[in-house]
């Protein structure tokens, strides 16, 4: 499996501490892109633990082991895996894996080179660090759940995707890469704090521009990306939704143009908010007269910024996601191929989904036996 490895990151060693959410989704996308990714799983499940087995997409790739990290040996075996690796993933709350003899002062004195990523919500420090949390909770504090959703009605954000994933898994996957570049170069590893608060309030720079530029104020509904008639979704005759994007002026005319709009002088002055509220109902019994299929066939392809809301089925099936081969469907399980495309690296088709302790052996045999290089 090692020797059959493809990609940019081939040759990489790392090793993961089992978890669930975003350290799980980092580790798949690097075992995604070539490395060699091991998996510390329990050797038992426990009530409390979220184990979805065979269906554990975000374990694709990966090669597991299953030891006990309450015992000496457990943690012994996790060490010797840890001098022969480049990186570690852990997403514990701060302080256990300092409690289980696996803290990043061991670790780096058994590997000077590793690079020890963390993942968190709330980050190593600060009043909050040892209380429980999800993705929900660590936008809202943020400042990343303020502007998601529609005026009047409760902030939400589509589950997992902005916060573990965005604030959490893609901001672990740079600060890896980056600790590991920089490792190579000095010779010198070093702990990686990757919270999602940090990673998604990050993420806001884009609307604190917009705001600072006195495009997007505090109140929701008033902005140029949350409440306008033309940057928003709309139920059709079908109960199916579109997407509309026409941000731009020559975007927007050529909505209003292919709506048949671009005479009637309500639509002229469609970039004052004082309109939208009015423009966005008229918008919404429009496009309640046509199904979703309909409005494909109107919109789809031109320059309006238009989009059907796809369920994740839909979107594997549609032409465009087709052609790129953006989700594969392996033993009926649908799942997302790899990201990003390389031209000279391109990674392999996502590895199968390894059982518990599949690898024990093989993994201590071959990652005890030989030194990086």
């Amino acid at each position: 499996m090692t020797s059959a490895r493809q990609g940019p990151l081939a040759g990489l060693k790392v090793l993961e501490i089992t978890g669930i959410g975003p350290g799980p989704f980092c580790a798949m996308l690097l075992a995604d892109l070539g490395a060699d990714v091991v998996v510390v799983d329990r050797v038992n499940v426990g009530a409390d633990d979220l184990d979805l087995g065979e269906h554990a997409l975000s374990n694709r790739g990966k090669r597991s082991v299953a030891l006990d990290l309450k015992t000496r040996e457990g943690v012994e075996s996790v060490l010797q895996l840890v001098t022969n690796c480049d990186a570690l993933i852990e997403g514990m709350r701060p302080g256990v894996m300092e409690r289980l003899g696996l803290g990043p002062e061991i670790c780096l004195k058994r590997n000077p080179r590793l690079v020890y990523g963390r993942m968190t919500g709330w980050g190593q420090n600060g009043p909050l660090a040892h209380a429980a949390g999800h993705d929900l909770n660590y936008l809202a504090l943020s400042g990343a759940l303020w502007y998601a959703g529609q005026p009047g009605e409760p902030p939400l954000s589509p589950p997992t995707l902005v916060g573990d994933i965005g604030g959490g898994a893609m901001y672990l996957a740079v600060g890896l890469l980056a600790g590991i570049m920089s490792a190579r170069q000095t010779g010198k590893g070093q702990v990686v704090d990757a919270a999602i608060v940090d990673g998604s309030a990050h993420m806001t720079t884009l609307l604190l521009a917009l705001r600072a530029g006195e495009k997007m104020t505090s109140n929701r509904g008033q902005s140029l990306l949350d409440g306008p008639h033309w940057y928003n979704t709309y139920r059709c005759a079908d109960g199916k939704f579109v997407s509309l994007g026409s941000l731009e002026p020559k975007f927007y005319r050529e909505l209003l143009q292919r709506l048949g709009l671009e005479n009637d002088p309500a639509f002229r002055d469609g970039y004052a908010p004082r309109n939208w509220s009015a423009l966005r109902d008229r918008f919404s019994e429009l496009f309640a007269r046509r199904s979703r299929a309909e409005w494909c066939t109107v919109l789809e392809g031109t320059d309006v910024c238009f989009a059907p809301v796809l369920t994740p089925e839909e979107a594997a099936a549609h032409p465009h996601m087709s052609a790129r081969k953006v989700y594969s469907s392996d033993g009926g399980v649908l799942q997302a191929t790899p990201a990003p495309r390389f031209s000279d690296t391109p990674a392999a088709k996502p590895g199968p989904i390894p059982r518990r302790g599949e690898h024990t052996e093989e993994v201590l045999s071959e990652w005890t036996t030989s030194m990086p290089s």
